[in-house]
């Protein structure tokens, strides 16, 4: 978004136009939305000009009852206008969610392919705002902005025409206060804009930084921050309102401004009007006609600036989310092979750095065969969770290559790597669904006796049947109904029923106590049995079976070999071992 956009350009007409790129399928229901509200215009003068006539021919002939056949055609007239009213309310909505659930769809489609890279540095509450709210204001350009404004305009010309039709030289007094309202007009729309725009801003913020707090509330109640954060919401709360205000504020100015240039106008009218009549150059229904066409005039200038208002509010919205789908945070999926993996990696000369130039791995050498088990160890900020991050291809490597069974993994398809290596990471992820979806991610392919049958190998069986409804055990939002041994014992489960090439387990066993990790040690034998797999390592008691240790320190590999091949040398890997089973004295 340019910086003339953002603050000041009242329309982008790109913007506009990749907003009705989304029509397309919908594209017959908006032609006849627009034609139902162009014949709503024309309706329009119809009555004034029904009571004109009918109120000529009473007082011509001296006789009310004349005025039944146009009482009855007015009645027919507003009949007319209340169906094509509902008609015109209902198609221009029904567009409106139409395209904005298309858009919808479509964006969260593509930020499902977005590096995590992307979600590293973009808040939860800000995306959340483009999805939701954002999406939400792009359907009023459907409902209440484009085509309405096109029939305030058209119904503006009837009216003044329909005028002039009466009297050019009334028509043209009582359109004086017109360029007045124009500038003024103007004026609103660069104001409200502005308004407009931080009203959105403001309420990202305040989405935000709540989604924030609520997620840790748990640390902020911990540390006694209550107060300090409430008075943070407070101040970010208050610029909410201030900037709602000052968009309210730009309302309380213009209409009563409309409001005064239209009862000027009727001075006018009745000024010029009432001389004309006198002269016998305008009759009485005329002048009626006239007045009521007044309110018919300055109605759609009125509802058009607040159209124009909703419109940019539109555009406003529309350009935060398109700035959504330019971004360019697509991770490269050219490859072409899809074939069942055999399980043999190979790094060579591999460098990854998470910001550009900052190498957290570097020049990793390293060969892994189908079958064999290797763990990495080494100190916090080492680089074990990186290779979880390239292998998984999370984030793409800078230098080097990683192979497949002798083949770039670049060449493989993103969904055969993600299918044939699974991972089962320190921090589980449950959503707030039944155990049985968050162990088949609602994989139609994956049968309850799968499940069972996986859940008795691994050992959750028991527990997961001790629940309320077993396998249907709703366990809320991140599983907080189950403690966290037990959510690593559905990851691994989920792992096992995905029957993965390469099975990764970042530090799976870190945050779990000793009962629980006896449990998942034994469940981690029988997942890792006949398949190759990668243990990111903190407590070395689980990965003295492995065939291959690698010691990792500052993003290089200083030593690697099997457990006692590495304590038979004086390295840091014994020293690790020392350090973790040294006994109290």
């Amino acid at each position: 978004m340019s910086k003339k956009t953002a603050t000041g350009k009242v329309f982008d007409f790109g913007v506009l136009w990749k907003v009705f790129k989304g029509i397309g399928p919908y594209k017959n229901t908006f032609i006849l939305t627009g034609i139902i509200i162009l014949s709503l215009a024309f309706l329009s003068v119809v009555r004034p000009f029904l009571i004109k006539n009918g109120l000529n021919n009473a007082f011509e002939n001296n006789d009310a009852s004349i005025l039944i056949p146009y009482f009855l055609g007015m009645l027919g007239v507003l009949m007319i206008e209340t169906v094509l009213q509902y008609y015109q309310t209902y198609l221009s909505n029904l567009v409106a969610q139409s395209v904005t659930l298309d858009l919808r769809e479509k964006l969260y489609r593509k930020v499902l392919k977005f590096r995590l890279k992307f979600f590293d540095k973009t808040p939860v509450g800000s995306f959340v705002t483009r999805l939701i709210s954002d999406i939400d204001g792009i359907a009023q350009i459907f409902s209440n902005g484009i085509l309405t404004i096109l029939g305030d305009i058209v119904k503006l010309i009837v009216v003044i025409s329909a005028m002039m039709f009466i009297s050019v030289e009334l028509t043209l007094v009582v359109l004086i206060p017109i360029p007045v309202l124009l500038i003024g007009t103007r004026i609103f729309q660069k104001a409200i804009k502005k308004a407009f725009t931080e009203v959105r801003n403001q309420a990202n913020k305040i989405n935000v930084f709540t989604q924030e707090h609520i997620t840790g509330m748990s640390i902020i109640q911990l540390f006694n921050r209550e107060k300090r954060e409430y008075e943070k919401f407070k101040l970010i709360n208050k610029e909410h309102q201030n900037a709602h205000i000052r968009s309210v504020w730009a309302y309380a100015v213009f209409f009563p401004f409309v409001e005064l240039l239209s009862a000027t106008s009727m001075a006018l009218l009745l000024w010029y009007g009432a001389g004309e009549v006198l002269s016998e150059h305008l009759t009485i229904p005329a002048l009626i006609a006239m007045i009521l066409f007044i309110n018919m005039l300055y109605r759609p200038i009125r509802m058009l600036a607040d159209r124009f208002n909703v419109l940019q509010m539109g555009i406003v919205n529309a350009e935060r989310v398109f700035t959504m789908f330019e971004r360019d945070e697509l991770l490269d999926d050219t490859g072409t092979i899809d074939r069942k993996l055999e399980g043999n990696i190979s790094f060579d000369k591999v460098s990854f750095a998470y910001v550009e130039d900052n190498y957290v791995l570097k020049e990793i050498d390293l060969e892994v065969k189908s079958g064999e088990t290797v763990a990495f160890v080494g100190a916090t900020g080492a680089g074990k969770s990186s290779i979880v991050n390239i292998l998984s291809r999370f984030y793409e490597f800078q230098k080097g290559t990683i192979s497949l069974d002798d083949q770039d993994i670049r060449n493989y398809t993103l969904d055969t790597v993600r299918s044939q290596i699974s991972v089962v990471l320190q921090e589980v992820f449950l959503f707030s669904d039944s155990i049985y979806n968050n162990i088949t991610l609602s994989n139609k392919d994956i049968s309850r006796e799968q499940v069972i049958e996986a859940s008795k190998i691994v050992g959750a069986h028991d527990f997961i049947m001790a629940l309320p409804g077993g396998y249907d055990y709703n366990v809320k939002e991140r599983g907080v109904m189950l403690s966290s041994g037990q959510r690593q014992l559905i990851a691994f489960i989920r792992a096992y029923v995905a029957n993965p090439s390469v099975l990764i387990l970042d530090e799976a066993t870190s945050s779990v106590d000793t009962e629980s990790e006896e449990l998942i040690q034994s469940a981690i034998e029988k997942l890792t049995k006949g398949r190759t797999s990668i243990i990111i390592a903190h407590r070395l008691s689980t990965i003295q079976q492995a065939d291959k240790i690698v010691v990792l320190e500052k993003g290089r590999i200083i030593e690697h070999g099997s457990h006692k091949e590495l304590l038979s040398h004086d390295g840091q890997y014994k020293k690790l071992f020392e350090l973790q089973f040294q006994e109290s004295p």
